[in-house]
């Protein structure tokens, strides 16, 4: 696949794999913001193709026992075992 185009996700051939970066987004914010979200659940994934996959996850967490939405932007090059948060941003209430 060519590098280039947000494309969705498809099937949840990679759930266990996604919720693990949505965690992972979660925990590193967690630590960035010294915040205290929990983790819920993933909405929606769409991924690219950039010298390795950048996901764009929607994803439920606990603020404070309140649910609210948050897309997080996470980079991964698995043949590097590198693996990011480039952006985590609150969407509003879930």
């Amino acid at each position: 696949m060519a590098t280039g185009g947000i494309r969705e996700c498809e099937g949840s051939q990679n759930s266990i794999e996604i919720d693990d970066l949505a965690r992972f987004a979660v925990e590193d914010h967690n630590k960035k913001q010294n915040a205290l979200l929990e983790f819920k659940n993933v909405k929606n994934v769409k991924q690219q193709v950039v010298a390795g996959t950048m996901y764009y996850i929607t994803l439920e967490a606990a603020d404070g026992g309140k649910k609210k939405s948050y897309e997080a932007k996470v980079w991964v090059k698995p043949w590097m075992n590198f693996k990011e948060v480039q952006e985590f941003k609150h969407l509003g209430d879930a």
